[in-house]
């Protein structure tokens, strides 16, 4: 079983002690890919440089809402020659994110919509945060009727994500849907199309079950995967191969 882990963030200062051991360990464990995703522009940068490092890894750029409130418009200018590297391809994560508001609401749809400006003139694919923040988001992508773009770690309902594969997104699922109170992510996992599923660790968050609480690396990606294939009622095998096609697919490989 061979695994896509499309959402991870291994220049965190979690990895410090062991980066290069950790990395070099996951075809070993049965992870083929990695997406490296920058959440603001110096982790943007060390994301890019991981990708010229591991054959085995890709990087997405951008600013987290987070760090919108650091945000300056040469920053654009930065994020678009990082998307001209070769293995950097996609914009993200971006987004909104109410639930900690560490930058005011304003200055986080002004930098989410000015990041989605640069997706479309580059005609490069998004990663989407939203916590809390679900009909802010939305009303956002809809003015990018051009961009495609996946929603990471959703947690959303059925309905919003009828809405985003209706607007050509996909729908990315985490550690967290092995948690007990994941019902409303298992209900969307029943719904979701074979082709619009993509899995992640967000690590080093989001460890799922029976590891919950430890650093979480792409090794523990089986977990995430075993899980969709429960609920949709399929090997795991299945859902390795398809949720791999699907992120080979999203980034370009």
């Amino acid at each position: 079983m061979k695994l896509f882990d499309t959402h991870a963030h291994y220049e965190n200062d979690r990895f410090s002690q062991d980066r290069d051991e950790v990395l070099r360990s996951l075809p070993e464990r049965g992870v083929a890919y990695v997406a490296n995703i920058g959440s603001d522009m110096e982790s943007s940068r060390q994301s890019a440089a991981l990708a010229q490092q591991y054959p085995f890894v890709w990087a997405a750029v951008g600013v987290h809402p987070h760090d919108a409130k650091n945000f300056k418009t040469g920053d654009l200018d930065e994020l678009s020659q990082l998307l001209s590297q070769e293995k950097v391809r996609a914009l993200g994560e971006i987004g909104l994110d109410y639930h900690y508001d560490f930058s005011e609401r304003d200055v986080q749809r002004e930098v989410f919509a000015r990041q989605m400006e640069l997706a479309r003139a580059l005609d490069v694919p998004v990663v989407i945060h939203e916590r809390e923040a679900c009909a802010d988001v939305l009303n956002i992508l809809r003015q990018f009727p051009a961009v495609r773009g996946v929603c990471h770690c959703f947690s959303g309902s059925v309905e919003t994500a009828r809405e985003l594969c209706r607007m050509g997104y996909m729908i990315s699922f985490t550690g967290n849907i092995t948690f007990k109170n994941a019902r409303r992510s298992h209900e969307v996992i029943r719904w979701l199309p074979e082709d619009r599923i993509m899995l992640e660790t967000d690590c080093p968050y989001m460890a799922p079950e029976p590891f919950r609480g430890r650093r979480c690396d792409s090794g523990y990606l089986y977990r995430v995967c075993e899980t969709v294939a429960q609920l949709r009622g399929c090997e795991a095998e299945h859902t390795a191969r398809v949720t791999l096609e699907n992120g080979r697919r999203f980034y370009g490989i």
